[in-house]
């Protein structure tokens, strides 16, 4: 999809710089993806201890390998 947009020069030639991106398409794309990526971490963050009845998941511990005594 095809938009115009009016950005700032320098933060545009900084974000590119940073994100290592080849092409100003890119480089606003991959600041777009990290947008959503927050955004998605906020909401999940947000409910944490949200479930005051839940219990821990169950599981498994290995057991110990024995340990050969050296010959000494």
């Amino acid at each position: 999809m095809k938009k115009t947009l009016h950005v700032d020069e320098s933060l545009l030639r900084d974000a590119r710089a940073a994100s290592g991106a080849a092409t100003d398409t890119e480089t606003v794309r991959l600041g777009l993806e990290a947008l959503v990526r927050r955004g998605a971490y906020e909401r999940l963050r947000a409910l944490r201890g949200s479930e005051p009845g839940a219990r821990a998941a169950p599981r498994r511990r290995e057991r110990p390998s024995r340990v050969k005594p050296s010959a000494a």
